[in-house]
């Protein structure tokens, strides 16, 4: 709409000295043309816009002209908090208000604070996905952020396994880890609030009812005991290691972080030991021995296996097979 456009030109126009007509065509999405035509508009309007030629030259505003215009919508207030994360915003469908706020937010700043903030964003960027992935936003990523701002009720179908289940939820809050957008919800009106995986969602519909938030649920607090639960439920199996100080410095960054150093602390190994020999009986929680056997073939000769058998069976060809490649 050609109104907010005119509205967002005269904030980029009052948060910086002046501005080129190609900079403004790119921050507005128009053509110079367009730019040039918005500008006469605003002036006729009566808003002190003016037009200096030459190769300095550019679009500015009277000195001292300011707008009223600066009130955040609430949209906007949520987020600019979410600003951090340009690209969770786009998912959500929040990228335009979150350009908005910070423009309202610029305009309304005095020049020295204005441009420190500005400074601050063009030091600092949270890069959220893992590397080596291309992550794509669920398609149902949207609606379900509109019903946890609203604190409204939905019915939603989700894929579980090879089969679709419906449940009417409570959304409480949406979590981006690793690149995956995951979903806390109450379902049923059950007490307990569970995970879900965005992208498994095929369904979402908006029940036209509120639910009463629990004052006392802290997302980023469920979140930690949710992780650490679920973390802890996927190594269900255990190998006995020995491991040289190498390997004992090693295990950390090969397996489950925590696991190994509750391990090697069990086993009575410590850093500032290293060195004074191999760590015997290190026991070692383990999500399969499949995995197992991939995580410690990156350890090589510094870590052997004790048990189970199958495994130093399996490691001990591996080694036999390299050793023939490398003679």
């Amino acid at each position: 709409m050609r109104a907010a456009r005119l509205i967002r030109m005269v904030l980029l126009l009052q948060s910086r000295p002046r501005m080129t007509a190609a900079e403004l065509a790119v921050e507005l999405e128009v053509s110079e043309r367009t730019v040039a035509r918005d500008a006469e508009a605003l002036s006729e309007a009566g808003i002190p816009v003016y037009a200096e030629r030459g190769r300095a030259g550019g679009y500015a505003l009277v000195g001292g002209y300011r707008t009223g215009l600066t009130g955040l919508a609430p949209e906007e207030a949520q987020a600019l908090f979410l600003s951090g994360v340009p690209g969770a915003l786009r998912e959500m469908g929040l990228g335009e208000a979150a350009s908005a706020a910070r423009l309202k937010v610029s305009a309304a700043l005095a020049p020295p604070v204005r441009e420190a903030s500005r400074a601050v964003g063009g030091r600092f960027h949270l890069d959220a996905p893992a590397w080596y992935t291309r992550p794509e936003a669920p398609e149902l990523l949207a609606p379900l952020a509109e019903a946890v701002w609203g604190d409204r009720r939905v019915a939603a179908t989700y894929r579980r396994g090879d089969r679709e289940v419906s449940r009417e939820l409570e959304p409480y809050g949406l979590v981006l880890k690793a690149g995956v957008w995951y979903l806390c919800a109450r379902a049923d009106g059950a007490g307990q609030a569970r995970v879900y995986r965005v992208d498994r969602f095929t369904g979402v519909r908006e029940l036209g009812t509120l639910f009463a938030r629990d004052t006392g649920f802290d997302l980023a607090e469920f979140w930690r005991a949710r992780a650490e639960e679920f973390a802890r439920s996927l190594l269900r199996e255990e190998i006995r290691l020995r491991l040289s100080p190498a390997g004992a410095r090693k295990l950390p960054r090969v397996t489950d972080p925590r696991a190994a150093r509750e391990a090697l602390e069990a086993a009575g190994w410590r850093e500032d030991t290293a060195g004074s020999g191999w760590v015997e009986d290190v026991v070692l929680p383990v999500e399969s021995l499949e995995v197992a056997f991939d995580q410690l073939l990156g350890l090589g000769p510094e870590a052997e296996v004790v048990a189970p058998p199958r495994l130093r069976e399996r490691l001990g060809e591996a080694a036999r097979r390299m050793a023939g490649l490398y003679g």
